[in-house]
């Protein structure tokens, strides 16, 4: 009779215990298994409450009329990304500044590394010969002598340019092209483009499309020289002739570097010098 007695509480027992306390599952924190015996109900743990839980990915659903189209568009898009990076780097400043030095400098250096090089120039500049980059110093180096930079690839052969690295450009004020072909070697053909060139005229304006790219630009290096008058940091170029026009190719006889204050000295000279010939021609005519 005692065992039976002793079965029957035991019986009670899990009964009361199945009917009043809720089932905790593995996975449910220990702070809400204190709570369950206050509420029948609780919200699944979140990430916060449990940084080891992993979530499902989302999944994106595409309409099946649509996948072959997205397919091709990946392997189109794979191209490009497998396709090295392309680079813009433009020097500027104004004249005796050392700027073709400077990008043939950067050119051996890419030449030195391994990489195939090519440098253009425009065919205006007749200076050195036509055939040949040349510096103030008398450093010379065979380049590409062009009128536009859109006939450079064909000149060259599209195999040879598949295979250039890097590519020069001097004197590049004088390309109408510039901004367009920059920015397709670079963004699209990958090239590491190098452009040395008049930032500002004689009249410190805008000079050609050199500083239309530099929106493109990785990097630009504004150059200095010094002036002729006092031997201060020179930022501009002062024509010593009377030439209206803004292209007119010369060196040091026809320009000099000068400081801010010479630029101006010089243009009221210049100025006040044109305005006496002028007058000296106009008596003359009178005579």
């Amino acid at each position: 009779m005692l065992a039976i007695s002793r079965m029957k509480a035991l019986i009670s027992a899990t009964t009361f215990s199945t009917h009043f306390v809720p089932h905790i599952s593995k996975t449910t924190p220990l702070a809400l298994s204190s709570l369950a015996s206050k509420s029948f109900s609780f919200n699944p743990p979140t990430l916060f409450q449990n940084p080891n839980l992993l979530l499902p990915k989302p999944i994106l659903f595409v309409p099946k009329t649509c996948i072959s189209s997205v397919q091709n568009r990946c392997m189109q898009m794979e191209m490009p990304s497998r396709q090295r990076s392309g680079e813009i780097h433009v020097i500027v400043g104004p004249m005796f500044a050392g700027k073709t030095t400077t990008l043939l400098r950067k050119v051996q250096s890419e030449r030195g590394d391994g990489r195939n090089v090519a440098i253009i120039k425009s065919s205006k500049d007749t200076r050195y010969g036509l055939d040949s980059i040349v510096t103030h110093d008398g450093v010379k180096m065979p380049c590409w002598a062009l009128t536009h930079l859109s006939a450079f690839k064909q000149k060259l052969s599209p195999d040879a340019y598949d295979q250039l690295d890097v590519i020069g450009i001097d004197e590049a004020q004088f390309f109408d092209d510039l901004y367009d072909f920059c920015s397709e070697a670079a963004d699209h053909d990958g090239k590491k483009v190098i452009v040395a060139g008049l930032d500002g005229d004689y009249l410190r304006r805008s000079f050609g499309s050199v500083l239309d790219i530099i929106p493109l630009a990785d990097s630009v290096t504004k150059l200095t020289s010094r002036c002729e008058l006092c031997g201060k940091r020179a930022f501009f170029t002062l024509r010593k002739t009377e030439e209206m026009q803004t292209e007119l190719i010369g060196g040091a006889e026809v320009y000099m570097p000068v400081c801010r204050q010479h630029y101006v000295d010089g243009q009221v000279a210049i100025e006040a010098a044109r305005v006496v010939l002028e007058s000296q021609v106009q008596c003359g005519s009178y005579v």
